[in-house]
């Protein structure tokens, strides 16, 4: 049996944890056609990257004139704030500027980086928007009634 020391035990807990309390969730309103990731649990920088990915497949494949990126549900926000600015600089997931997006976040950390997100990739995302509750994005878009369906990730 080999021994990991405190800081293989701290780092292989850590993945387990963010392997096992982080889940994303993939919904698509066809009626409205929006898109909608949520994601619930731990967050650190890796599992966001592979869902931003994610999500750039997802409307690929879908075609949607809205998107939300919903971390409502989020307990654990350990991402970089380079990681925020790396993910900025990328090619928005929603390629037509025009599209409107949307990231819910409740609690104020997130809110602060999902801020940071928005002004750093302004030039590419000028229809984002940042709030606080699914709410808001409601009335933005004028949906009275979505209803989302999920989408298989596997």
């Amino acid at each position: 049996m080999r021994f990991l020391g405190t800081s293989g035990i701290i780092a292989a807990y850590s993945a387990w944890l963010e392997k096992h309390l982080m889940s994303c969730h993939f919904e698509f309103d066809s009626t409205n056609r929006i898109l909608r990731c949520r994601i619930e649990g731990r967050v650190a920088d890796e599992t966001l990257k592979k869902y931003y990915g994610l999500a750039a497949k997802f409307v690929a494949l879908n075609a949607p004139c809205a998107g939300i990126f919903d971390m409502s549900a989020v307990t654990y926000f350990n991402v970089s704030p380079d990681t925020i600015r790396e993910l900025a600089n990328l090619p928005p997931a929603v390629a037509d500027p025009n599209r409107p997006r949307f990231i819910v976040a409740a609690s104020a950390h997130i809110f602060g980086m999902a801020r940071m997100f928005e002004l750093q990739g302004q030039s590419t995302r000028p229809n984002l928007h940042v709030v606080r509750t699914a709410n808001e994005v409601w009335v933005i878009l004028g949906v009275q009634e979505p209803h989302f369906e999920p989408i298989q990730t596997e």
